[in-house]
């Protein structure tokens, strides 16, 4: 018996601890545009779930953003049609008119798709492709953003997609290694014309900073901008946990959080506990940016009189009484 071939191999070791101990006996979707890295997820993840007691089925969306979307969708699907998965859904989207750039809004689009495809058939899992190289090139985004800890931790492993997990079962495996699985399993990958546009930031840290950083620094640099995203992510779970149990303590009997519970709290945490309390008031997430935060934080720590601090999404905070309370705009 031959040998199985080291990519192949790997990315189903990475796809079997991914959906090793997941609940339930439903289905687990991969979500799967045709490029190489879904292509060689999808395949790993037919010979795996099975052999787990999950049926292995396919999602693939049509953003309708470029000629031909519609039918490269249909392809995708008659692949996964002979590879044996069920179900298989073709998700069209409308990106047209929602919040933020195009990227953004594909993305948003791309994942309500998929949240409500899983619902539908009661998936237990939904998977995608995003590899160590997509890892890294969100923290190089995140760094020259100034994003924070939270953009520095990059894209976790598992995620809550609205109450169906969402797994990234390939971030510790490079691109290289779908691109030679896809060789190995006679697959032929679409090449997206986006991931080379260079009008989007991500495509030019792909074509240009990337290579640049490996010419300089060694190939090394892609497991190392990894694996700062996961220590990153680490700290940030361990603070997360501690804001968690700040914000309760804040919480005022009579509505907002007090100002001396907040007062003494680390600045990390403070931050987090206001970020995320904004949120319950209705900010809007995407636009709820550290200035905002850092105006709350005024109220707390720079406290001389001044007005309230206005939020994305209409809302407003002010401090009376020794706390911080939502107000009416307008």
């Amino acid at each position: 018996m031959a040998a199985l071939a080291p990519p192949v191999a790997a990315i189903r070791v990475a796809v079997r601890r991914a959906l090793t101990g997941l609940p339930g006996d439903g289905p687990v979707l991969v979500a799967c545009s045709g490029g190489a890295d879904s292509l060689a997820l999808a395949a790993a993840t037919a010979f795996v779930a099975p052999r787990l007691g999950h049926a292995a089925g396919l999602v693939t969306v049509d953003h309708g953003l470029q000629d031909g979307s519609a039918e490269r969708a249909e392809a995708v699907a008659a692949w996964a049609r002979e590879a044996g998965f069920a179900p298989i859904v073709v998700a069209r989207v409308e990106v047209a008119g929602r919040p933020g750039g195009p990227e953004a809004a594909a993305r948003e689009a791309r994942y309500q798709a998929l949240t409500e495809v899983a619902r539908q058939h009661e998936a237990v899992a939904v998977l995608t492709g995003h590899t160590r190289d997509d890892q890294a090139e969100t923290v190089l985004l995140a760094l020259a953003r100034g994003a924070g800890p939270r953009g520095l931790a990059g894209m976790p492993a598992r995620r809550d997609l609205s109450g169906v997990p969402l797994l990234r079962p390939l971030l510790e495996i490079g691109r290289e290694q779908t691109r030679a699985a896809c060789v190995v399993l006679g697959l032929q990958p679409w090449q997206d014309p986006h991931n080379t546009d260079p009008s989007y930031a991500r495509s030019r840290v792909r074509a240009d900073v990337l290579p640049a950083l490996v010419r300089a620094l060694g190939p090394g640099v892609l497991d190392n901008l990894a694996r700062t995203a996961r220590l990153v992510a680490a700290d940030n779970a361990a603070l997360d946990e501690l804001a968690e149990t700040a914000l309760a303590a804040a919480r005022h009997p009579e509505g907002g959080l007090g100002v001396p519970e907040l007062v003494d709290l680390p600045p990390s945490v403070r931050g987090r506990v206001l970020h995320t309390w904004a949120r319950e008031l209705g900010a809007l997430p995407g636009a709820l940016s550290h200035r905002h935060v850092a105006a709350l934080d005024a109220l707390v720590t720079d406290w001389h009189g001044q007005g309230p601090a206005d939020l994305p999404g209409g809302v407003r905070v002010l401090r009376r009484a020794g706390r911080l309370s939502p107000v009416a705009s307008g």
